[in-house]
């Protein structure tokens, strides 16, 4: 792998992002009619092969209701304002109009609300009830704490997401999650990430993961990479993880571990590139936030923007550009690929 000089001493390598790179089409094409696009991750198969970002600007139970219907797989954020508030719709209007200026110091003060157990299995329950595959997700600071409340809930699919996320975090504060027991003791197939390397995600296959999360401070809400220092361009960290995913199969004696491209995915034609690189889905936030009946309504922002000490993220304003059923299956009236 051919490296280059960044200074005296340290080396480096070339990364690539989505908009780095383009698919060249091969010397066969096909009616689009006969090509299935579908995904199936354990037991669950999915018409489309993305996932809705647990966000709140992206998925309350009823949009994860929604995108269930129309195929794909909506992931609730359990650590947000509809397991923190009985009635966040207040809250969210409040949101929507704040400005720049105070948005970051109202978000913080918004999520110091404590997180209700009774809110996480009733929210579970409302989206289980509907019929639709149910997925849910935590940090993993927080998923000792509330992972029994999620399982007894019932949901399908547990998913740990951070910002990055290891198989072999140290700490000499606090007890660190055992991801490899915490997985192998839990009866749901486990998503985690995010990671961006090969050797992380080899490590994270490993811990027996269904899926690994691909990405970090690459999303539209993210700061990660002003404040932190750290991003990985998507095209290249899916590649990698990609190869670790065919390395671990070989390892594992045919294990097949899920690579879902988490952050980047902007526009339509992110999704096909990503699978190029060697994904098998995305995980999209910024493109259903536009949608006009997700809970941001056009305004988008995650939990790195409400971290109390160091917010990694901030509110945007990206506008609406058609239903979330639109967005995904069309027809569409804009020419951008949103």
């Amino acid at each position: 792998m051919t490296e280059i000089e960044i200074g005296r001493g340290k080396r480096g390598r070339r990364a690539y992002a989505f908009d780095d790179i383009a698919v060249v089409p091969s010397r066969r094409t096909r009616d689009p009619k006969e090509v299935s696009i579908a995904w199936q991750i354990d037991a669950y198969r999915f018409d489309l092969p993305f996932l809705a970002a647990p966000m709140d600007s992206v998925v309350s139970p009823d949009t994860a209701i929604r995108i269930g219907e129309l195929g794909g797989l909506g992931v609730l954020n359990l650590e947000g304002l509809w397991t923190r508030y009985e009635d966040p719709q207040p809250l969210l209007d409040e949101i929507a109009g704040l400005d720049a200026e105070t948005a970051t110091r109202r978000l913080q003060e918004i999520y110091s609300a404590p997180i209700k157990e009774e809110l996480i299995g009733a929210r579970i329950k409302e989206v289980r009830d509907s019929g639709v595959v149910t997925a849910a997700a935590l940090s993993p600071q927080r998923t000792a704490q509330f992972s029994k409340a999620v399982v007894d809930a019932g949901v399908d699919i547990f998913v740990i997401r951070g910002t990055t996320v290891s198989a072999e975090h140290v700490s000499g504060s606090h007890e660190p999650l055992n991801l490899k027991q915490f997985i192998y003791e839990l009866d749901v197939p486990v998503i985690v990430g995010g990671c961006a390397t090969y050797t992380a995600a080899l490590h994270l296959m490993r811990t027996g993961a269904a899926g690994v999360l691909v990405g970090f401070g690459g999303g539209a809400a993210h700061t990660t990479r002003n404040v932190l220092g750290i991003q990985v361009p998507m095209a290249t960290a899916v590649a990698d993880v990609a190869a670790a995913r065919r390395d671990y199969m070989d390892e594992s004696g045919g294990r097949y571990v899920h690579v879902i491209a988490d952050g980047g995915v902007g526009w339509s034609g992110d999704l096909p590139k990503a699978v190029a690189c060697g994904a098998d889905a995305v995980m999209m936030g910024s493109p259903l936030a536009r949608a006009t009946d997700a809970p941001g309504r056009g305004h988008h922002w995650g939990m790195e923007a409400v971290n109390e000490e160091l917010p990694r993220g901030k509110k945007v304003d990206l506008g609406t550009v058609g239903t979330i059923e639109e967005i995904l299956t069309g027809p569409s009236h804009i020419p951008d690929g949103s």
